[in-house]
């Protein structure tokens, strides 16, 4: 079999079925400082992130990543992936804003519980500009 020919053959699978996410840990999201910065539309100071170089890396990224579900609205099929059970997470206790990420699902997925711990896997989107969402976006996301 001449060189070229295994090389295609060793392509496939990853063509065909994708490559594998990049998985990722709680404590490279941690990688960012926020900065505060005034906001002349809600007229206040906000905290506008500034993501480090491992989180860079990472931008864009098929990514995938565990933690607990939060139920956000449920019927728009709105869910945020915390690293701590709601009891201790970003919006309950003394968790920061790199504790959570937004879930933008591919699909409209089955109900989730708050706390179900599950992986997630999705493109990786940093969000500095949109104070309406959260720093991190994992879009086209589904469960793995």
């Amino acid at each position: 079999m001449s060189k070229k020919l295994i090389f295609s053959l060793l392509l496939v699978p990853a063509v065909v079925f994708g490559a594998n996410p990049i998985k990722i840990t709680w404590d490279q999201l941690s990688d960012v400082t926020f900065k505060k910065k005034w906001n002349a539309t809600e007229n206040m100071f906000l905290l506008e992130p500034q993501f480090g170089p491992k989180v860079l890396a990472l931008k864009g990224k098929e990514v995938s990543l565990g933690g607990y579900m939060i139920p956000v609205d449920v019927d728009a099929n709105y869910y945020v992936l915390s690293s701590n059970p709601f009891a201790s997470c970003f919006f309950c206790g003394g968790a920061g804003p790199e504790s959570v990420v937004s879930i933008k699902f591919k699909k409209v997925t089955k109900r989730f519980n708050t706390d179900d711990k599950v992986t997630i896997k999705g493109i990786l989107r940093l969000n500095v500009d949109d104070i309406n969402d959260l720093n991190y976006i994992l879009e086209g996301a589904e469960v793995i």
